[in-house]
């Protein structure tokens, strides 16, 4: 009796329960990246959870990252119409207003956007459907163009000391057209494993599907690909044809020039798209054995590894600053350095608030440690190629004058041409260069 009156109850909870919307979900998530979680991770799991179609999929994750992207700009705004600090306004009423301020600056229809909104903070927070209504009203009644801040980096929506650093390190123009670039979502782009099957063929399953594809601009074999929805449903992803992966990251895979039979170490290698790359171009009388000290991310690659289907990819849990193999073991050295991501932050839209100037430092000094621990494993005429997805100097340039005299046994290769530009004696990727993430690399070879 106890366990049917139990059923019931839940079943009456279902029953009255609010109807699950993308705005739903939306602002559920932000409230949890507020609390700590990353939004790339906890919104995927979200969505893995309901019933949304592919639409509203989309929906709810062009609200969450484009309200987290633009987060400052919101706040300038709301503070507008507000009579409280947004930052002292509880987690769902805060989130609330940053969805529906972020679809009214994007021209969705004043009567959709506070409506739909006011229903989904109702659903969580009923006591607050008439503030936040009040409010998002309110902002409807401000006069158009929406006020424009007078400073540059509210109107971008980072961080001060963000702006300044890129200002300073790489002028003016190139900053604002890098930060601008991250403020616009990422398209999805896949490789094609040529083992299995060619670009032009992928293409043409792609687009019968009814996806909208290109033809990458960095790396001809790249195809980005719209209209899909989560790239894990695609076919192709499914049986280990393709795998979503930037232009940036698969031009740095290129830029290792791995050949077939050759033994390559990725190190730091997490989550597997790098070795993934690298495995399908050794083919099965190479090999690649990729290092992590995260044994949950190995696992991840371990995954990649059967999806795709590469029993000479070799996922191994270890620390690249003491790697467990002997000197001059490897023809190339992949190292993929821990850094600070600013050059991946349309994909990572709360990393911009989370990072903190120190950061940078210290993530150098842990970058030159594992360069230190990963020279030895090049045999002479075998390759090192450091990379990172940042723009920093710190991180970029500045390792690589300490390499100079910290490397000695090393000269550099000639670095990839446009519209990589040449930075040090590597070479920089913006992201409005090819529309890809902000990539660094540097390839040396050893020459004794």
């Amino acid at each position: 009796m106890a366990r049917r009156a139990a059923r019931a109850r839940s079943a009456a909870r279902d029953v009255n329960a609010p109807p699950t919307t993308a705005r739903v979900v939306a602002l559920d998530a932000l409230v949890r990246v507020e609390d700590g979680a990353y939004a790339h991770v906890v919104l995927p799991a979200m969505l893995a959870q309901t019933e949304l179609a592919d639409r509203d999929r989309a929906f709810a994750t062009d609200l969450v990252y484009g309200t987290v992207r633009s987060q400052r700009r919101l706040d300038d705004l709301l503070a507008r119409v507000v009579k409280r600090p947004v930052r002292r306004l509880d987690p769902p009423v805060r989130a609330a207003l940053r969805i529906g301020a972020y679809q009214l600056l994007h021209d969705t229809p004043p009567h959709a956007a506070v409506a739909s909104t006011v229903d989904a903070v109702a659903a969580r927070s009923p006591r607050a459907r008439g503030f936040v209504n009040a409010n998002l009203r309110a902002l409807t009644r401000l006069p158009r163009p929406w006020p424009e801040p007078d400073d540059d980096a509210v109107a971008l929506s980072y961080p001060d000391w963000l702006v300044d650093r890129l200002t300073t390190e790489l002028g003016v123009d190139d900053a604002r057209g890098a930060l601008l670039a991250m403020n616009e979502p990422a398209a999805v782009t896949v490789r094609p494993d040529p083992r299995q099957v060619t670009a032009t063929a992928l293409a043409d399953e792609l687009r019968a599907a009814g996806a909208d594809v290109e033809i990458g601009r960095l790396v001809p074999d790249a195809l980005v690909v719209r209209g899909i929805g989560d790239p894990g449903r695609l076919p192709a992803v499914r049986d280990g044809r393709a795998t979503p992966q930037d232009q940036g990251s698969q031009a740095v895979v290129t830029a290792l020039g791995a050949m077939p039979g050759e033994c390559i170490a990725d190190l730091a290698a997490a989550p597997g798209g790098k070795a993934t790359a690298l495995a399908e171009r050794v083919g099965g009388a190479g090999a690649v054995v990729a290092l992590d000290i995260d044994a949950g991310r190995v696992r991840m690659i371990d995954g990649a590894r059967h999806r795709v289907g590469l029993p000479h990819l070799f996922p191994i849990v270890g620390d690249a600053r003491t790697p467990p193999f002997a000197d001059m073991t490897f023809d190339r050295v992949l190292l993929d350095a821990p850094c600070s991501g600013i050059g991946v932050l349309r994909r990572r839209p709360d990393a911009r608030w989370r990072l903190q100037p120190a950061a940078i430092d210290e993530l150098a000094a842990l970058q030159r440690e594992l360069l230190t621990a990963a020279a030895p494993l090049v045999r002479p005429g075998g390759v090192l190629l450091y990379s990172v997805c940042t723009l920093t100097d710190a991180e970029t340039v500045d390792v690589d004058q300490w390499a100079v005299t910290a490397l000695p046994g090393f000269s550099p290769l000639p670095p990839p041409g446009p519209p990589w530009r040449p930075h040090g004696r590597g070479a920089l990727l913006l992201p409005q260069a090819a529309g890809t993430d902000g990539m660094f690399v540097l390839t040396l070879e050893r020459t004794r």
